[in-house]
């Protein structure tokens, strides 16, 4: 501590819990300084990937598939992961084969930007799956 003193600088315990507990003597304030600047480079360098999401219905029309996947492409080619959920109403509910085939079709415009992670599953009155972007 003395040492520290005539240094005018702080005595800062590193590994506390060794024995005997390891000191360092450095400038505490100027340590915690380089260190929230290291951290803050750390995360201005790290990618966040978002969710996003594509809602499509049982009875969709084929230009409205071909504009939902363009859509789809943009958030893909983006980074991002892409939830795609389709809504059954009434007596759709009966007819979730069709609800594959629209997945199908889906699937086949975006295959060169993403991948489906699983089948289509049926969660209450809707069928979602994943899709996430091909590493090119």
């Amino acid at each position: 501590m003395e040492l520290a003193d005539q240094r005018e600088k702080d005595l800062v315990k590193i590994a506390p819990g060794a024995k005997p507990p390891v000191c360092k003597i450095m400038d505490y304030g100027k340590h915690k300084y380089e260190q929230a600047k290291r951290d803050k480079d750390a995360r201005k360098k790290q990618k966040t990937q978002q969710v996003k999401e594509i809602r499509l219905s049982l009875n969709i029309e084929e230009n409205d598939i071909k504009t939902k996947a363009k859509n789809a492409v943009k958030f893909l080619s983006g980074g991002d992961k892409l939830k795609v959920s389709l809504r059954f109403r009434g007596r759709q509910l009966g007819h979730t084969s069709l609800g594959y085939a629209v997945f199908e079709k889906f699937a086949k415009e975006i295959e060169e930007f993403g991948t489906m992670d699983s089948r289509p599953k049926m969660e209450g009155r809707s069928m979602t799956t994943m899709f996430t972007p091909t590493k090119k």
